[in-house]
C-alpha cells in the first residue's frame, strides 16, 4: 500500500482519488469546497476542507510524509504555481502536477514538479496507440519516450520459448509478466516459458520498440 495526497476535487482529481483508494492505497484529499469534501468523504481515507495555498496548513496535514502528492487544480495558473512552490518547500517525496497546456507545463517543470501531465494530451496519445496497433491492448506512458503496455502475443511467437525468441536483445524491452486469458492466470517470466495463443505480454521499454512488437 502506498500513501497519496490528491489536491483538488474536480473531475480528474475525484476520479483519480477514488481509483487509488479502490486499489487499496491510503488517500488524503484536500479541497477548499466544504460541500464537495463532505459529499466525497466515503470514497477515500481522509478528506479535508482547506486552502492548499497555505503552507502552514499543508505542514499541519503532514503532506510531506506521504509517498506522492498530486496537484490536480490547473484552471488558475497562479494558484497552481503557488501550491507547487509550497509543496516543494515542504520537501514532498514525489510531486505530480496537472497542467492545462504546454506553457503551464513548462512553468511547473521549471519550479520543481517531478512530473507534469496534461490529461487530455495523454489520453489522446494512449487512444492513438491503441487504435493504431492491432495487438496493443493497453498503453501507459511512464516518461518521455518510455511506456508499459499489454500486448497480445504475436502469432509468430506462439509455440516458442522466451529464451529462443530473445525478445530483450532483439527489441530492447523487458517482459514484466505474462497473463493467460484462457486460464485466467499470470505466469512467472521464465526463459523456458513457451508462449501460448491466449497470452498477453506486459512489457516495458521504448515506445518505438513497443510499437514494433505490437505490429508483428
Amino acid at each position: 500500500m502506498k500513501t497519496f495526497v490528491v489536491i483538488g476535487l474536480g473531475r480528474f482529481g475525484s476520479t483519480l482519488a477514488k481509483s487509488l483508494f479502490e486499489m487499496g492505497h491510503e488517500v488524503l484529499v484536500i479541497d477548499n469546497n466544504e460541500n464537495a469534501v463532505q459529499n466525497f468523504s466515503r470514497y477515500v481515507t481522509h478528506v479535508v476542507a482547506a486552502n492548499a495555498n497555505d503552507i502552514n496548513t499543508l505542514k499541519e496535514l503532514g503532506v510531506r510524509n506521504y509517498d506522492c502528492v498530486i496537484l490536480t487544480t490547473a484552471s488558475n495558473i497562479e494558484e497552481s504555481v503557488l501550491i507547487t512552490l509550497a509543496l516543494k518547500e515542504l520537501g514532498v517525496k514525489m510531486l505530480i502536477c496537472k497542467a492545462r497546456d504546454e506553457q503551464h507545463k513548462k512553468i511547473l517543470e521549471k519550479i520543481g514538479a517531478d512530473r507534469v501531465i496534461i490529461p487530455e494530451n495523454e489520453m489522446g496519445i494512449k487512444m492513438a496507440a491503441k487504435l493504431g496497433s492491432k495487438n496493443l491492448l493497453e498503453f501507459i506512458d511512464i516518461s518521455d519516450g518510455y511506456g508499459i503496455s499489454e500486448i497480445k502475443a504475436p502469432a509468430e511467437w506462439v509455440g516458442h520459448a522466451l529464451s529462443d525468441l530473445d525478445i530483450r536483445r532483439k527489441y530492447n524491452v523487458n517482459i514484466i509478466t505474462i497473463k493467460n486469458k484462457c486460464k485466467d492466470l499470470s505466469a512467472v517470466v521464465d526463459p523456458d516459458y513457451v508462449i501460448e495463443a491466449c497470452d498477453v505480454l506486459v512489457i516495458m521499454g521504448k515506445n518505438e520498440s513497443i510499437k514494433a512488437i505490437s505490429e508483428l
